[in-house]
């Protein structure tokens, strides 16, 4: 786990509207975040001055909100402006991770149906300094025995607050004294894990997941286009857990953890127990991409 960084402690946060305080920072029990982990969010990454595919993330939370059936949903462009001010306030511009929600809103009374919320959505923008969750050395991974959602269920492609599925299979990682949890789909193929997307490498080629029971990640996207860049030939397949354990490299993708080498899965050494030199590669590859193509921030332009 990491250890917090003391610049948080004095950090602004944007809340329906204001910057306020960290030690203020608060929505009401009456919000829907709070009633049933009824909101979306998106997970955003600045590098150098620009946040890497902010179109696409706020892209994927107006679809997020539409799926949901939101009501008064704020613009991606006035979304945009929340996080461009959270940041200047705060002065970041590089090494920092942006933790964007927009819940359903407050309702009139406690309960579960959308039609007591009647006030419109909540945004929060929650940006604090924080370096990549995992290590570039690589992490350790176990099987969780709670399966990722399927899309009968609750479909992935919402990328919504309720986590519990994930975070029983980051219990199952911690109560095996390992670093994330694999979860499987419910045909007992390899979907992702608590919090990444999974890639392999097996005889030069790159293979992930079908996006079936797992959200298809933007850093995912990242390396497939980075793949079909450089010629490096990569598809989506189903992955049984015997495959990741032969696998010549493998590696998790997300934004908070960029590239992370898998070096053992359910005790089985992956390859050769280290970082492998596809996996090296893609995360330099990875790096120059999210800078060149992310969205600069406004106010460093200004003169």
């Amino acid at each position: 786990m990491q250890t917090p960084d003391s610049r948080n402690s004095d950090i602004l946060v944007h809340v329906r509207g204001r910057l306020v305080p960290r030690h203020e920072a608060s929505v009401s029990v009456f919000d829907s975040a709070v009633q049933g982990g009824d909101a979306v969010w998106e997970g955003l990454r600045v590098y150098r001055g620009r946040i890497a595919a902010l179109g696409d993330h706020l892209e994927r939370l107006q679809n997020s909100a539409a799926a949901l059936a939101f009501a008064a949903v704020p613009s991606s462009d006035e979304i945009r402006a929340a996080i461009f001010a959270t940041l200047e306030a705060n002065d970041m511009t590089d090494d920092s991770h942006i933790r964007l929600t927009l819940t359903r809103g407050e309702k009139i009374t406690s309960g579960m149906n959308p039609k007591l919320n009647q006030s419109g959505c909540s945004l929060i923008v929650l940006a604090e300094w924080k370096p990549p969750v995992y290590s570039d050395v690589g992490i350790r991974v176990v099987t969780s025995s709670t399966r990722r959602n399927t899309p009968q269920c609750l479909d992935s492609k919402i990328h919504h607050n309720n986590l519990l599925n994930n975070i029983l299979a980051a219990i199952d990682a911690n109560v095996a004294g390992v670093d994330s949890a694999v979860m499987l789909d419910i045909n007992g193929f390899i979907s992702e894990t608590n919090d990444t997307n999974i890639f392999m490498v097996r005889h030069g080629e790159l293979l992930t997941p079908f996006a079936d029971a797992c959200l298809p990640g933007l850093t995912r996207q990242m390396i497939l286009d980075i793949a079909k860049r450089e010629g490096l030939p990569a598809r989506e397949k189903n992955i049984s857990l015997s495959e990741l354990y032969s696998a010549d490299e493998a590696f998790t993708t997300g934004t908070m953890g960029e590239l992370t080498p898998i070096l053992e899965a359910d005790g089985r050494t992956i390859g050769s127990g280290k970082s492998g030199p596809l996996t090296q590669k893609l995360q330099t590859l990875h790096r120059d991409f999210a800078y060149e193509n992310g969205e600069p921030l406004p106010f460093m332009t200004r003169t």
